[in-house]
């Protein structure tokens, strides 16, 4: 992490600092906010700006709009972080009345005359929580005119979501080249912790990669076989790896395409001694439903018209036994079918196993995505060292990429 942060900024009381955060929280059909864990993990920055003075412009995306502008607003996001700072940061309360230390403004949009006044009015130690950036094209097209708008609201950038870190947006990229840019606590906790994991980690390595886009998690194998002790390939993805060594699986989802790369991992991981640790056997089903019959068997053999959706005891079991001895761990991928619950276990059982290691002196990593949202419905979040709020981004770390919301921050001096 060479990045300059939010702890190099020196005197900022009065200042404009515009926050990109990762406020892109799951709200169910009456607009509840279900998942805050996001919210939760961007207060360390906002209470470092707030407590210092500064006057906080924030902003963030929320979900993929696409023409359905109610549905994704923020107001519901706003009135969250304002509970939160009320219940955490020094309220004021007399009988019935409860005065927040910080105030949470709602803009009217996020960009425009509207929002321009607002911020003219924003007075120190308050926060102004600007409309969904994706409510405009122009944000993913990293716009030149929206990203001058956007960055003449503020007098700094602080980038503090690293969710978001490996697109090349307005709001994530473009504006640092506009105004001094620097890293949140929460980037910089993500960058250091899986930086750290990726370049010197404590050995053995193990890393588990589930799923079931192959495709996505090339790059990742690719990089992994030079820096990894042991790899553990898990769920949908699996099965083209069986295939490609003349496995029969059934219906098992299986890209065709990549037959011949699938083989290639495996020489290539028998050539440098890496340990290779494939699924030996799997739950199948004979249809893809969560009461459909369902059995345990070979993965090399699958019966017709049925499928694989689960790691199988004897795969869970080995894992189990790659992980007791591993320095350090980083999960991303699911083992299964999460939205059934009958084909979970594989998952379940995985991360409580990581969370023993965790228990032995292991430092255990969850790479975001489906397997951290796993980890949040199994009720399993303290048991690991690091949850990360960026799923794409971990991979692409993972992959070795320099993630462009990170590369256009200002270097240390």
């Amino acid at each position: 992490m060479n990045k300059q942060t939010i702890k190099d900024l020196g005197n900022i009381k009065g200042k404009r600092i515009l926050v990109r955060a990762d406020l892109n929280v799951p709200q169910d059909d009456k607009g509840k906010i279900t998942d805050d864990n996001r919210i939760r993990e961007s207060l360390p920055t906002l209470k470092y700006l707030l407590k210092k003075g500064a006057r906080v412009i924030l902003c963030s995306h929320l979900g993929r709009p696409k023409g359905k502008e109610e549905i994704y607003s923020l107001k519901p996001v706003a009135k969250h972080i304002q509970k939160l700072l009320t219940a955490k940061e020094g309220a004021i309360i007399t009988p019935g009345v409860i005065v927040p230390a910080y105030k949470v403004i709602m803009a009217k949009d996020c960009i425009g005359p509207e929002v321009e006044a607002q911020v003219a009015k924003l007075k120190n130690g308050e926060v102004l929580l600007l409309e969904n950036i994706r409510f405009y094209k122009e944000e993913t097209d990293n716009d030149p005119e929206f990203t001058k708008k956007l960055a003449a609201l503020a007098d700094i950038y602080v980038n503090d979501a690293f969710g978001t870190a490996h697109r090349a947006h307005s709001s994530t990229e473009g504006v640092a080249h506009h105004i001094p840019a620097v890293a949140g606590l929460l980037m910089e906790k993500e960058i250091n912790i899986l930086g750290a994991a990726i370049e010197n980690p404590k050995r053995p390595l193990t890393v588990i990669i589930g799923g079931k886009k192959l495709a996505d998690k090339m790059p990742v194998i690719d990089n992994l076989l030079n820096l990894a002790d042991t790899i553990v390939i898990g769920g949908g993805m699996t099965y083209t790896f069986i295939k490609a060594q003349g496995g029969k699986v059934g219906n098992s989802i299986v890209d065709d395409s990549k037959l011949e790369y699938c083989a290639g991992v495996i020489q290539a991981a028998k050539r440098k001694g890496i340990k290779l640790l494939l699924t030996s056997d799997t739950v199948a089903a004979d249809r893809f439903a969560n009461d459909a019959n369902r059995r345990t068997v070979d993965i090399f053999n699958v019966p017709d018209g049925w499928e694989g959706l689960d790691i199988g005891p004897s795969t869970i079991q080995a894992i189990k036994d790659v992980l007791r001895g591993s320095g350090t761990i980083i999960w991303n991928g699911t083992m299964g079918v999460n939205e059934f619950p009958n084909f979970i276990i594989g998952t379940r059982e995985v991360a409580k196993a990581i969370g023993e290691a965790t228990k032995a002196g292991a430092i255990t990593i969850v790479g975001g995505g489906d397997s951290a949202a796993a980890v949040a419905h199994l009720k399993l979040t303290k048991k690991f060292t690091h949850i990360s709020t960026g799923g794409g981004a971990s991979l692409e770390m993972l992959e070795g990429k320099v993630l462009p919301g990170v590369a256009a921050l200002n270097d240390k001096k």
